[in-house]
This record gives C-alpha cells, structure tokens and sequence, in this order.
C-alpha cells in the first residue's frame, strides 16, 4: 500500500523568504493564497468581522515583518500564519475582556456614586479616588488620554470614536490599550 505524497510546501516557503527579503509581490500572492483561511479562523474567534478583519490585518502586518523568522522545520507556512493569527485574535480578545472590565467598574462605581450626597461618609473616599485617577489620566499621552475619554465617558464605539477624530480603527484601538495599561501602571497601589 502507497501512502498519499506528502504536499510539497516549497512554493509556500519561497514565498516566505522572498517576503523576508521585502518582495511586496510575494506578499500580495501570500495573503491572496492564505487570507481566506485565515479571516475564518480569526472570525470564529471574534465573533464580529470588524474585529476579524482587524486581526486579519495585525497577522498580516507581523507576517511581513517576521517573515524571516520563519522555520520550516518547526511546520509549514499556513501553520506559522495561523499561529500568528491566533496570537492576534487571543490578544484582542484579551483586551476587550480588560475594557469590558474597567467599563463595568466604571459604571458600578458611577452608580454608586450617584447614591450618595454630601453628608455620606463615602463621599470623601470617592472623591479622593477621582481625584486620584484625574491625576493619573493627566499623566497619560494626550492622543491616548482622548481616546479614553472619549470611550469611557461618551460611552462611543471605536468606530465611532475612529470617525469623529479621523483615524483609523487601529490606531483608535491602540491607543486605548495603551492608555489603560499606562493608567493601570500609573494607579497601581493608589487605589487600594
């Protein structure tokens, strides 16, 4: 009994190194051969193809400027590129689960503050701690702070947030995992 001949990946590789050695042709016929596989497995695991296309985009940027990484020995190029994907998408999800997070807080926090009046006991304690996160914010990269602002105190969209300050959908996501870990780091053992 033959057994089936093993799928010759050489083709898939060269590409690889051309793209390494900055070959936007090899790249264009690298995302045209793999995208499609690739946005599915991303889209099954954002559930939203905004967000899969997003995470599209991040693999594909880490791809050309990791090509050179790239060990045939260790699996085939789609292995790498899904690999590289899945990263993406576990990242974003990540993040959106933080902001998710804060978001519910934010709101607790809001709602409980609302309750009280001048005479509660907890009204210095929440005014200490706003106090204490105006500062933080302050210390925050301006385009970040913005950003921030504008997506936990106008309750807009990123998309929404991307088109009333004209920047594209990553940036406007970046800038706000930036500016929550830079706010996270500047709080740490303040709020406690």
């Amino acid at each position: 009994m033959t057994s089936a001949p093993a799928t010759d990946h050489s083709h898939e590789i060269d590409l690889l190194a051309r793209i390494a050695r900055g070959d936007e042709d090899a790249f264009t016929e690298f995302y045209v051969h793999f995208s499609p596989t690739l946005y599915g497995l991303a889209l099954r695991m954002m559930r939203d193809p905004k967000e899969a296309e997003d995470v599209l985009q991040e693999g594909f940027c880490t791809i050309w400027r990791k090509a050179s990484r790239f060990d045939a020995g260790a699996g085939t190029p789609l292995t790498w590129a899904i690999m590289i994907v899945r990263h993406k998408a576990i990242d974003k999800l990540r993040i959106r689960q933080r902001i998710d997070r804060v978001s519910d807080r934010v709101q607790e926090e809001g709602g409980t503050a609302a309750g009280f009046d001048d005479s509660s006991a907890l009204q210095p304690l929440m005014r200490e701690r706003t106090e204490i996160v105006r500062k933080a914010l302050g210390e925050v990269n301006a385009e970040q702070k913005q950003a921030l602002e504008l997506a936990f105190f106008t309750h807009l969209t990123h998309e929404e947030i991307a088109e009333r300050l004209k920047t594209p959908l990553g940036t406007i996501k970046a800038r706000i995992r930036r500016g929550l870990l830079r706010l996270r780091e500047l709080l740490e053992g303040r709020l406690e």
